[in-house]
């Protein structure tokens, strides 16, 4: 790769925190006008102001937002441990993008960018966040910790993640599951991002996720796709070459004349993962890319006043 383009490469990434940090504030601030606004009470960087109190602590730009006065919040003990997972096998980095799209609308894009947003919630309410990484090795680990310079460190990888070119690997969920499992002991929220595409090994992957629930921990997986091509094959008539992007196989079709056959499919497919879900006891989420933040900010504080 030429350097000039490694490095509007790498520039196009480099806002990851400050858009991370854009959606949250937006979805706080929707939290306050909204149906939900109960919930934001669970937000430990805020509260509503008394009038009496010190007006040192206002948070003004909120309050430009809400046209509410609230006061930012000093907790200085971890309320919740969060251990991030993301699957970063070749699939992930699915679908290639196009130069006008952004890093988020393909799966591995929309998962850094989500766990960043996750990462600036978690570090709002003063919890402790952990990261791990897998493809056909495990490729990164971190434990669960609050400071900011952990969070950095975090965000730095999640940033190489988005720049490294993706060989055509296998993935070994299964095995990288279960490491992990080993490796988060005390007791936390455990969040998967993966685009569940191990259906021939199931019960093994489903054995796995049961693992990660030991210790009482609590288990939420966002099931993210494209909907354009993974869910309703939406391609143009002419015969296409579809290539697998684990193994590298190769097929040619016509994809019009599997269309309907192949969206049943797949919505059975994905009912039967939520089923198995429901029947372990996790959450599940499907996410498509390239929108619904709000989606999974949502679904992190529904599950954190459930997890006690």
């Amino acid at each position: 790769m030429k350097l000039d383009s490694q490095i509007e490469k790498i520039s196009s990434f480099q806002h990851l925190e400050l858009l991370a940090n854009q959606i949250v504030e937006g979805f706080i601030s929707g939290m306050h006008k909204s149906p939900f606004h109960g919930f934001s009470a669970e937000f430990a960087e805020h509260k509503i102001y008394n009038p009496g109190e010190t007006t040192k602590h206002i948070d003004w730009k909120l309050f430009a937002k809400t046209d509410r006065l609230y006061t930012k919040r000093f907790e200085e003990e971890t309320n919740l441990r969060c251990h991030l997972i993301i699957d970063n096998s070749s699939s992930m980095h699915y679908p290639e993008l196009k130069q006008n799209q952004e890093f988020y609308e393909n799966k591995i894009g929309f998962s850094v960018l989500a766990s960043a947003c996750l990462m600036n919630l978690l570090k709002k309410q003063r919890d402790a966040v952990g990261l791990s990484l897998y493809s056909n090795e495990y490729e990164y680990y971190a434990p669960e910790k609050g400071s900011n310079r952990h969070h950095r460190m975090i965000l730095d990888k999640l940033e190489q993640t988005l720049q490294v070119e993706k060989e055509t690997k296998l993935t070994d969920t299964v095995t990288f599951l279960h490491q992990i499992a080993e490796n988060i002991h005390r007791r936390s929220m455990v969040v998967l991002f993966t685009d569940m595409f191990q259906r021939e090994n199931e019960d093994e992957i489903f054995k796995a996720l049961q693992h990660l629930k030991h210790n009482k921990h609590k288990v939420v997986i966002f099931h993210v796709y494209d909907k354009e091509t993974e869910l309703e094959l939406n391609f143009d008539t002419s015969p296409k070459k579809f290539i697998d992007v684990e193994t590298g196989e190769t097929i040619n079709l016509f994809s019009q004349n599997l269309k309907e056959d192949y969206e049943k499919m797949v919505t059975e497919y994905f009912e039967e993962i939520k089923t198995k879900c429901l029947q372990y006891k996790i959450q599940y989420v499907p996410v498509e890319v390239g929108k619904n933040f709000e989606k999974i900010l949502l679904t992190y504080l529904v599950e954190k006043q459930k997890f006690g």
